[in-house]
């Protein structure tokens, strides 16, 4: 009974490691699209998505545990191992599946954690740059609704007079 609930822990889990892919993928097309005003909204999204996932990873830690008892290995074993241990039948071929797929997966997700991590180090130094170009000095407008600062260019003087 063990190893089906733990399949079915890995299948749930694999379901979040595809949502997490989709949603970094949704928070880079916001970044290349220059969509900022969106970005909060994804990434409390992605967060939202690696909460679920850390409780996923901790009842799949504790039926890991229960399982690995039961097949006589280490119950700090990692899936890896289990899936060496697994008694003769399908659950080797199960489980390994689940390994392979949840490790492609998790290579999918450090690439799109890279790539967005570069779009938004990439988005901060062009607002750094824009805002260094901006006046320093607020301009404040007195009563008459002049401005306190000097207007700065060229100025036409009709000398006719």
């Amino acid at each position: 009974m063990g190893a089906n609930e733990l399949s079915a822990l890995l299948w749930q889990e694999r379901e979040l490691l595809e949502l997490l892919v989709f949603k970094l993928e949704e928070e880079q097309l916001l970044l290349t699209a220059g969509k900022s005003r969106w970005i909060e909204h994804a990434t409390r999204e992605v967060e939202q998505v690696l909460q679920r996932l850390r409780n996923a990873g901790l009842a799949r830690s504790v039926q890991v545990s229960t399982l690995a008892r039961e097949w006589g290995t280490a119950e700090d074993a990692p899936l890896r191992d289990l899936v060496a241990s697994a008694p003769p039948g399908p659950w080797s071929d199960i489980f390994a599946a689940h390994l392979r797929s949840m490790t492609e997966l998790t290579d999918t997700i450090k690439q799109l954690r890279d790539q967005n991590e570069q779009f938004l180090r990439t988005a901060a130094r062009s607002t750094q740059e824009t805002l260094a170009g901006v006046h320093p000095d607020p301009v404040t407008y007195d009563a008459f609704g002049s401005s306190d600062v000097a207007a700065v260019g060229g100025r036409l003087f009709d000398r006719s007079l």
